[in-house]
């Protein structure tokens, strides 16, 4: 999935993303707008992840729910 097909799909996915990660302030969610890069980001500051283990956690919830 490419970045612009991400943000495009924000609206629909976001209500699922702040389900899985419910450590993520609602400051925080509008600035991300679908940003694989911001959002993977901040799933390392909050959950102490790893930048790959985060990456992959990102491309993996986009890739479950781009449906």
């Amino acid at each position: 999935m490419n970045k612009d097909t991400i943000e495009g799909k924000w609206k629909q996915l976001a209500g699922k993303a702040r389900t899985v990660w419910g450590e993520i302030t609602d400051d925080d969610w509008a600035k991300v707008k679908g940003d694989a890069t911001q959002l993977a980001g901040l799933v390392q500051e909050r959950y102490g992840r790893t930048r790959e283990e985060a990456e992959r956690e990102v491309k993996d919830f986009y890739d479950k729910y781009d449906r």
